[in-house]
């Protein structure tokens, strides 16, 4: 390997830490900078004074509505902060029935959302790429289109390859290995990525509330499917060949309840919507998963099971166990880990919590896990999205065209010539 080719990797490094630094700060002075990444005052500059030229941040004084707030006294610092107009990226969900689409600016704000119902077990590969395609552009245009596209991230509910190019299996759609990154990125122009909308939830808590959610964990999906992502030392789990975690069909029963992936005995079954609605209205568990059930059908059975010793609550009750049952064979793979249950299922945790205990309770290993941290969130969407944005911005932060710059600050679309060395004598690559 080449001087320069180490020179360029460490500046991708170098900028990495920063504008993960400033991600996660909000605007920051490069004496804080300095502090947050462990890098010298010399390197920081080094890194932003090709990023502010570029036009990808900009310089901030607190009081000026930045974020950014100085314990220092006297003069405040310049801070830097990321600039708004300079890209935008498409946060996208793609799951059971709904298809949703946000605009966010480079400073991480969302200008535009749209969403649209279809049913999507009915719909094929072209339908779904044109309805991500209507909302996009939707979304777009109410957006204003301040800045270009540049990076597409969907969150989707379904099994994705390890390259995030390809749905290989959704439960929410007839087709198979349907490439859709390249379908939208013919449409659009911006590269796209597909993942897990299960692990988008996880990259979302992993940034909302990193003191919680850090290291290791994983995030459940309590839903009318049952998913997980999963964040191992640090770094999302994927499989071999796929996004994997498919917590919801592991076997919790052999030849157990119809599952909808055509398999029998899956957690799904009896933990997701329509488990726990079939064995709450004492239909034998061969039965086909019921397709149309909506939140207010499971709030319906939550109360009821609340309020008496029925099938109701022995269907919560089984979910519990199918649930923990689950978990507790994650941790004998892994070691125990904090859980996020996320979804509407999440709801009627109350009614699962002690069955979920229950099962982890039980000695493997010789190692009880009954205190595992657990957490709950009512509401999905907003999580897939967070995620979808974060893993966009991330993305779009790790590309060369930042390290760019060009002739004008008009923004990474801009041309320039290619190659030339800075103040230090490392080379800057440019992009046209």
């Amino acid at each position: 390997m080449s001087a320069i080719a180490r020179s360029d990797d460490l500046r991708r490094q170098n900028q990495r830490r920063i504008l993960a630094a400033l991600r996660r700060q909000g605007a920051l002075s490069r004496t804080e900078l300095s502090t947050a990444t462990g890098l010298s005052a010399s390197t920081v500059t080094a890194i932003t004074a090709p990023l502010t030229a570029s036009g990808a941040l900009v310089e901030t004084v607190p009081g000026d509505g930045s974020d950014h707030v100085s314990s220092r006294r006297g003069r405040p610092q310049v801070a830097l902060a990321f600039n708004p107009d300079f890209a935008s990226i498409a946060a996208v969900s793609l799951s059971l029935n709904r298809i949703s689409a946000a605009i966010v600016d480079y400073a991480g704000k969302v200008r535009a959302e749209q969403i649209v119902r279809m049913e999507t077990r009915k719909s094929g590969r072209t339908e779904i790429v044109d309805a991500i395609s209507m909302v996009l552009d939707q979304a777009l245009a109410e957006s204003g289109n301040r800045s270009p596209l540049l990076q597409v991230a969907i969150g989707v509910q379904g099994v994705v390859d390890v390259a995030g190019r390809t749905v290989l299996w959704s439960p929410i759609q007839p087709s198979k290995d349907m490439p859709l990154a390249a379908d939208l990125e013919r449409r659009h122009g911006a590269p796209v990525t597909l993942a897990n909308d299960c692990s988008m939830i996880a990259e979302a808590l992993r940034w909302h509330e990193p003191s919680v959610y850090s290291g290791s964990f994983g995030a459940v999906l309590l839903s009318h499917g049952i998913g997980m992502g999963l964040f191992l030392k640090g770094s999302l789990f994927s499989g071999i060949g796929s996004s994997a975690t498919e917590f919801g069909h592991m076997n919790h029963m052999p030849l157990g309840a119809a599952c909808r992936c055509g398999g029998k005995g899956c957690i799904e079954a009896y933990a997701g919507d329509y488990g726990i609605w079939r064995t709450a209205n004492h239909l034998p568990p061969s039965s086909p998963p019921k397709s149309d059930l909506q939140i207010l059908d499971m709030n319906a059975i939550a109360d009821r099971a609340r309020a008496a010793d029925g099938p109701e609550r022995a269907a919560y009750r089984a979910a519990g166990l199918a649930i923990g049952s689950g978990l507790k064979s994650m941790f004998a793979l892994f070691d125990p880990f904090p859980v996020a249950f996320a979804g509407s299922g999440a709801a009627a945790f109350d009614l699962m919590e002690d069955a979920i205990r229950e099962a982890l309770g039980e000695q493997a290993i010789g190692m009880a896990t009954p205190n595992v941290e657990m957490r709950c969130y009512r509401d999905e969407f907003p999580l897939v999205r967070h995620g979808a944005t974060m893993s966009a911005l991330t993305c779009l932060d790790e590309k060369d065209l930042l390290l760019a710059e060009p002739s004008d600050k008009s923004g990474p679309h801009a041309s320039s010539p290619v190659g030339r060395a800075d103040e230090e004598g490392r080379r800057i690559l440019h992009v046209s």
